[in-house]
């Protein structure tokens, strides 16, 4: 299985919206930096919250403003919404090859996002000082993905080197 292949693919954000949510998140994006970008986030969100376009805006937004536990909290959401639609375990803890393999029966575009969001969570537990779940979250990617199409072995290296040089201290 190529996680590269697009062919016959939608992406998330191919997916219908409503065209107030639509909307909303272009006015989002217009006052970026402003309080108001937020709430008009927040509310594409109260409207549609199953949508993935809008949960990428809001992990966007709150990535790029160094919220980094909001950030958390929306990737964790777009976990369960995509996990839900490809009938994934109800925790990446639990997912194996098998369940990809079904997934991508369903959709290999949603696999893709599903696991590119695990690796973004990844990332923040990590930014967050949440070394032994960022960890794990990166060896599932690494598991799931064995020809590391979506690049989260360096990652993963960087986390494993740093572990050995002790530059990382783990929580007893």
């Amino acid at each position: 299985m190529d996680l590269m292949n697009f062919e016959q693919t939608t992406l998330y954000f191919d997916e219908p919206i409503s065209p107030e949510v639509e909307q909303l998140i272009a006015d989002a994006a217009a006052s970026y930096g402003s309080n108001e970008a937020e709430l008009l986030l927040l509310r594409a969100n109260f409207m549609a919250p199953k949508q993935l376009m809008v949960l990428v805006a809001l992990y966007r937004y709150y990535f790029y403003q160094h919220r980094l536990e909001d950030a958390l909290l929306v990737a964790e959401s777009a976990l369960a919404v995509a996990g839900r639609r490809l009938e994934f375990p109800d925790t990446w803890v639990y997912l194996h090859s098998g369940n990809v393999g079904a997934g991508v029966m369903r959709s290999m575009g949603l696999v893709r996002f599903y696991l590119m969001v695990l690796k973004a969570a990844g990332y923040i537990n990590l930014r967050l000082c949440r070394y032994d779940t960022g960890q794990a979250m990166l060896e599932k990617l690494v598991e799931l993905d064995s020809c590391d199409r979506l690049g989260g072995r360096a990652l993963l290296d960087v986390v494993r080197t740093e572990s050995v040089n002790g530059l990382i201290e783990r929580s007893a």
